[in-house]
């Protein structure tokens, strides 16, 4: 399983889909956990401030307000950690949006799994951004918990969203020890003879799992693109799926992300953890 896991804790939307989700699974996997919350500095600073002591005064106490919300958001999470008696380290920071993006990314690529909270679209906060820029920068998988996830994190019956492609390659390789421990394996493919090339069909992908030695169930969908998200939650519900694996796709250019269309919109309703690769 996973052995060292980094838990990316929000510090403007709820921290317990993250805290919930990342605690269960290392104490589950006996893994080490460490929680980095990081408060935003603004990069602007109020035009009436006049003379460098005045400005850096200013600063100062923006850093400091950042990092009090980054301690605040590790309180519950750390109190929790105790009583799971994992082992784990707690970090607080402050820094400026940018910034923040090049921590999470250098921390997430020395760590098995990143895990972070699915994007609320209808607030206003770079904790939005910065989950979805860790999918580009981590160089592993990231592990997206609904905002209206509470309780323990168990991986029992797993959807593989597959088209054959490099993505989705990486995410089925990243899940592994997933897929290793849980009851029950669905590949699900969507107008497959479309998108999916022969040599990576889904019977040459159940056949490839079979060393996991993992019931494999093969699940075709025939929809239309504007579909096909809803298509595979509306599967996820009734597979009583507890984590769906599948691709990231998109880029990342100049700090902004453009996600491609089933990803994006995933983000925006995914009512089940979801393990991505980029």
């Amino acid at each position: 399983m996973y052995r060292n896991i980094l838990a990316l804790v929000p510090t403007e939307l709820s921290a317990r889909p993250v805290a919930d989700g990342s605690i269960s699974l290392a104490a589950a996997c006996k893994a080490e956990l460490e929680a980095l919350a990081i408060g935003y500095e603004v990069s602007s600073i109020p035009m009436t401030a006049e003379g460098g002591a005045a400005v850096g005064s200013i600063y100062e106490i923006e850093r400091q307000r950042a990092f009090e919300r980054a301690d605040g958001a590790l309180r519950m999470f750390e109190a929790q950690a105790k009583n799971a008696g994992i082992t784990y380290r707690c970090r607080a920071l402050s820094a400026l949006p940018g910034e923040a993006v090049e921590i999470v990314g250098a921390a997430a690529r020395l760590h098995d799994l990143t895990i972070v909270s699915q994007p609320e679209v209808d607030r206003d906060t770079f904790d939005n951004n910065l989950a979805q820029e860790t999918l580009f920068e981590a160089g592993g998988p990231v592990l997206f918990m609904p905002y209206t996830f509470k309780g323990a994190f168990a991986a029992k019956r797993i959807g593989i969203c597959w088209d054959g492609s490099r993505v989705a390659a990486r995410a089925l390789h990243d899940a592994m020890p997933f897929l290793k421990a849980a009851e029950a394996l669905t590949v699900i493919t969507v107008n497959e003879d479309d998108n999916v090339p022969s040599e990576a069909s889904p019977t040459h992908l159940a056949r490839y799992l079979a060393h996991v030695g993992v019931p494999v169930h093969l699940t075709s969908l025939r929809m239309d693109d504007a579909e096909i998200q809803p298509g595979i939650l509306s599967l996820a519900a009734d597979e009583s799926l507890d984590l769906l694996v599948m691709g990231g796709y998109g880029h990342s250019r100049l700090k902004e992300t453009v996600l491609g269309g089933v990803t994006r919109d995933m983000l925006r309703s995914m009512t089940v953890p979801t393990l991505m690769s980029h």
